[in-house]
């Protein structure tokens, strides 16, 4: 079966797109009649329990993308003995991480209370909650968790996009009247449980009804799972990192400053993980495409798609960064209330988080696409290590300043130029890597100085309330463009990605 790259892709972006749309506005909602019904606390327990669930899904890292690698090439080949080969493992490896998970998650359940600073709300048992929680993300890997690497290596991701839809709304509906009618707490998590058992049996429907063909049989060699093991074992210590910089600061947040503070900071994260999100669609749309093209280009091509790719996304991270600085503040008064604030200076190192993090994961892309993670195993848990080490130390001198700048240091001095050299001299070759920073440091000077222009107009508009904000975000989103459009619309990668952008949007389906 023949994959049309493009097509999938724009397909995968769309409903991605529409997906996160909803995955923000919904949620979004929530998080306002929690405060507004209940308290801020609970939302901080909320995010704790997020946190601490992302490190017991420690057992999974590797184990989905190394799979997924894995099909590329049978894919290609149409190969359909060793896909099912392959799904077989995935199904029995799954069934093992569920059973690591739940048995580590139990153990822990007497200590959840000593990471919580100060009180949590009287009504709640903190076990309870915790283990609904739980049972959730153990759920996620023993009901057919499998059968959507199949879609995954297929570029199909937009399936999962509406069935996400599909089973939030019921979620949603439930949490609704959970608080609304029953004034219940439990019941808004147990509503989770729910929707996650009806994601994975859709799932795995669709799935079955679209490649009937593949299923759970058969067995690889020993040297074929040896190759898979391995590449799981490097993956694991590569995204260990990353779960360390993603809980940590939470963790660490909810033991020194409470949770108070926890779910201020996290209604920033919020907003800015929204838009995390909206780019790792353009990402994952395009993964399975690139790692394709690793197999069937010449390295003079896929450099070529590399530095297209790079523009595009740079030019998306200048607005996104643009529109931070100028209109944070004023969205979260309208949203939260002025009590209820961080500082500005906490906004702008979010925006300097927001541009390393992006790089990394815009770099991530061709390095998990090239499979190059054994070479790059170190990184993101040095990088990892490093961050909640000056996490604990610079917490009890500057609170959360330390939280936020412990993140940045740990991404712009080690992953950042980390990933960069191992891209570049595994897959690009090293002579283009200078070249390659220069382009790089340009468009950081750009975008620092397209921030400041929109910021200092911002500034100018002296009027509060919604009008405000909806002037700031014109000005904001029209000036950041035109800002850009100036300095490189006769650049040939600005004509290049205009061509892309139109072949997208104008193919048929």
């Amino acid at each position: 079966m023949k994959l049309d790259k493009l097509k999938n892709t724009k397909r995968n972006v769309i409903f991605g797109i529409g997906l996160k749309v909803y995955q923000i506005l919904l949620p979004f909602i929530f998080r306002s009649i929690i405060v507004y019904t209940l308290s801020v606390e609970y939302l901080g327990l909320n995010s704790l329990f997020t946190s601490v669930l992302q490190v017991l899904n420690l057992a999974e890292l590797g184990v989905g993308s190394a799979m997924v690698f894995s099909m590329y090439k049978p894919i290609a080949e149409d190969n359909e003995e060793k896909i099912c080969s392959l799904m077989h493992l995935y199904k029995l490896y799954y069934r093992i991480i569920g059973i690591i998970i739940l048995c580590v998650g139990l153990v822990i359940t007497p200590f959840v209370p000593k990471l919580i600073d100060g009180d949590v709300p009287d009504d709640m048992n903190i076990y309870i909650l915790y283990l609904l929680n739980l049972g959730a993300t153990v759920l996620t890997y023993w009901l057919f968790a499998y059968r959507n690497s199949i879609l995954q290596a297929y570029q199909r991701q937009d399936i999962s996009s509406k069935v996400t839809i599909i089973t939030d709304t019921i979620k949603y509906f439930l949490q609704l009247i959970a608080l609304y009618v029953f004034h219940n707490y439990y019941y808004f998590f147990i509503a989770i449980l729910l929707s996650q058992v009806i994601n994975n049996i859709l799932m795995a429907f669709i799935s079955y009804k679209m490649y009937p063909q593949y299923n759970p049989s058969g067995t690889l060699s020993k040297d074929e799972k040896d190759t898979i093991n391995h590449r799981i074992k490097d993956l694991f210590t590569s995204k260990l990192g990353g779960v360390i910089v993603n809980s940590a600061d939470t963790i660490v947040i909810s033991s020194f400053l409470g949770l108070e503070i926890l779910a201020i900071y996290q209604n920033y994260y919020y907003v800015l993980n929204a838009v995390m999100a909206f780019v790792m669609i353009l990402n994952n749309s395009v993964l399975a495409g690139i790692g394709n093209n690793m197999i069937t280009k010449t390295i003079e091509e896929n450099y070529k798609d590399f530095k297209l790719f790079i523009f595009i996304e740079m030019w998306l991270f200048g607005f996104c960064i643009c529109c931070f600085s100028s209109l944070f503040q004023p969205f979260m008064t309208l949203w939260m209330g002025k009590n209820l604030l961080l500082s500005y200076p906490i906004v702008i190192m979010l925006c300097f988080y927001f541009m390393g993090y992006e790089y990394v994961m815009l770099m991530s892309v061709y390095k998990d696409a090239a499979g190059i993670w054994h070479e790059d195993r170190f990184r993101p848990l040095i990088s990892g290590i490093a961050n909640l080490i000056l996490n604990l130390v610079l917490v009890r001198y500057i609170g959360l300043y330390g939280i936020v700048l412990s993140t940045i240091l740990s991404v712009f001095l080690i992953s950042a130029p980390w990933i960069t050299k191992n891209v570049f001299g595994i897959i690009f070759g090293k002579e283009n890597i200078w070249r390659f920073i220069g382009q790089i440091g340009l468009y950081i000077i750009v975008t620092i100085f397209d921030a400041i222009c929109v910021n200092f107009v911002c500034l100018l508009i002296n009027i509060n309330g919604v009008g405000g904000f909806v002037i700031k975000a014109v000005i904001s989103i029209i000036l950041s463009n035109l800002i850009m459009f100036a300095v490189f619309f006769k650049h040939p990668l600005f004509k290049e990605s205009i061509v892309l952008v139109k072949r997208m949007i104008l193919k048929r389906r």
